[in-house]
């Protein structure tokens, strides 16, 4: 569980690339600077340069920061309506994220465009109401009973649904798309999590159903694609337009919206109802974050049922919208990169074996999922190449100043690229874009975390994602499953280190593997 929604942003930059980005390819060193701060460059640069580099844009950002000394770089919009800066540096990280945090806001372009799918949710809103769910949210997320329940609901699902249906693939010998099957096991996983409810949507897909979970599910990705494209409109007045007057793609995510809301509704109505029983008889609680979040709210103020309803269809919203797709993604590109490192396989293989040798293959308790260093190492070497959310943003309230010397000015946007950040030679060292999951031990084969701000894939400072210990409990449970039972074969052969040097991605709000994944399985 990522924090999504702080990249929607960076799609207003996304938007204007093409007039916005003002760096040619000229290399730094030709343009003295003062303090080393990032000049702007002709607009023509900027154009010929994005049109050279679309197909791999992510990786022409890397290029031109890592040739600033400051790994910072300034960008000017046309005509000068909009102004910013990206950076990969560390330092000006924790400037942006902890040192200056009140300076540095989702802002209320950012809001409008998601308040009607997020609310005030936590991803959504700045200030007290921010800080109030936080302080909430922090609660629930750091207890031990919440970590056991949702590596319980990841096993349980895996054995009665993943396992199952990659197991038939298997035996008919089919070529599947990796990446759209884990993205529905895992969204069916953030329901249950989340909500105490089983969408079924890797079910539906096969038998077609009609139900109102199914619904909720293709109506919650419409309320996302059109969130997105909200942000990409090169002017916002087009869509402010349109739902103004109620037609097109606006009016679809009305009704779209309007059969979530119902979703989230009823089924809150249906916890209070089981809530009140369980209080009056003793029962404990349910350990779903619903049923949490409405136990660890029952003593705030609110002025009816209804604006507390509210409050916790937000928050939940928010949190659902938050592990979608980003699981999915960082195990497509983690199975992808194994499927090229057969070292790195074999090592995950025997740690496997180690671990748990006389355990049923795939099913490892919470504590036993603690012990796979190197597997944990593997996973975070994966988020480090290939980050789900590659570009983060926030919106400057006042002037300021970065530790390298950069000016920031009133009303810019300040992003940060963790996938540029992941392949700077200054911070990584020569072999940063080789995929060596050693780097993350320490002699005795233990891993040992890094600064949040050099791998800041889960956020960092007072917003750093709550759901990072969540979101490994998924990914290794999943991941443990699959290699237990499966080997995994890459159509395209895989991540292989010639493949490095141009991964397949997709331009969009997630960093997306280009056509899918397509792979046959083997049994073990």
């Amino acid at each position: 569980m990522l924090d999504l929604s702080a990249a929607f942003l960076c799609f207003l930059t996304f938007s204007f690339f093409s007039l916005i980005y003002v760096l040619s390819s000229s290399n730094y060193s030709d343009h003295p600077r003062r303090n080393s701060c990032p000049q702007s460059y002709p607009i023509v640069g900027s154009l010929i340069g994005f049109l050279r580099n679309r197909h791999r844009f992510h990786d022409w950002v890397v290029e031109l920061l890592s040739t600033s000394p400051s790994l910072t770089i300034q960008v000017n919009g046309f005509l000068g309506l909009s102004h910013g800066i990206c950076t990969a540096n560390p330092a000006n990280i924790e400037h942006l994220l902890r040192s200056n945090f009140s300076n540095y806001v989702k802002g209320t372009r950012f809001q409008s465009v998601l308040c009607e799918l997020l609310g005030n949710g936590i991803f959504n809103v700045d200030g007290e109401i921010w800080l109030t769910q936080r302080k909430i949210s922090s609660h629930e997320f750091n207890t031990k009973s919440l970590k056991y329940f949702i590596s319980e609901t990841v096993q349980s699902q895996l054995s009665t649904r993943l396992i199952p249906r990659l197991s038939s693939a298997c035996k008919d010998q089919k070529v599947i798309d990796l990446q759209d099957v884990l993205r529905s096991f895992t969204f069916d996983n953030i329901c249950n999590v989340a909500f105490g409810v089983d969408p079924a949507w890797m079910d539906s897909k096969n038998d077609d159903q009609n139900s109102f979970s199914s619904s909720f599910v293709h109506a919650f990705d419409y309320a996302v694609e059109v969130s997105l494209n909200r942000f990409m409109l090169p002017l916002p007045v087009i869509w402010k337009i349109k739902r103004l007057l109620n037609i097109g793609s606006e009016k679809q995510f009305k009704e779209a919206i309007r059969v979530v809301n119902d979703f989230a509704i009823n089924i809150i109505r249906s916890k209070e109802q089981n809530y009140q029983n369980m209080k009056e008889t003793g029962e404990e609680c349910c350990q779903d974050l619903l049923s949490r979040f409405m136990h660890s709210s029952s003593n705030l103020a609110f002025r009816d049922d209804d604006e507390k309803r509210r409050f916790l269809r937000d928050i939940v919203i928010n949190f659902v919208l938050a592990g979608k797709d980003t699981t999915s993604t960082a195990l497509t590109w983690f199975f992808w990169l194994i499927a090229g490192h057969s070292q790195c396989k074999r090592l995950i293989h025997n740690e496997l074996s180690a671990v748990s040798p006389d355990k049923l293959p795939g099913i490892f308790s919470y504590d036993k999922l603690k012990q796979l260093n190197y597997l944990h190492a593997a996973l975070s070497e994966s988020l480090r190449l290939f980050p789900p959310i590659p570009i983060n943003s926030r919106l400057t309230m006042s002037n300021d100043t970065l530790t390298c010397g950069t000016h920031v000015g009133k009303g810019w946007f300040a992003d940060y690229s963790a996938y540029a950040m992941g392949r700077m030679e200054k911070l990584w060292g020569p072999d940063c874009r080789e995929f060596k999951p050693e780097r993350w031990l320490d002699d005795n084969g233990i891993f040992q975390p890094c600064d949040q701000f050099k791998f800041p894939v889960f956020h960092c400072g007072p917003r750093m994602c709550l759901g990072k210990d969540m979101a490994y409990v998924q990914m290794k449970s999943i991941a443990t499953a699959i290699m237990c039972e499966f080997d995994v074969v890459a159509v395209d052969g895989g991540g292989c280190p010639e493949r490095l040097a141009n991964p397949p991605y997709t331009l969009s709000l997630l960093l997306k593997m280009k056509g899918g994944l397509p792979v046959r399985l083997k049994r073990r």
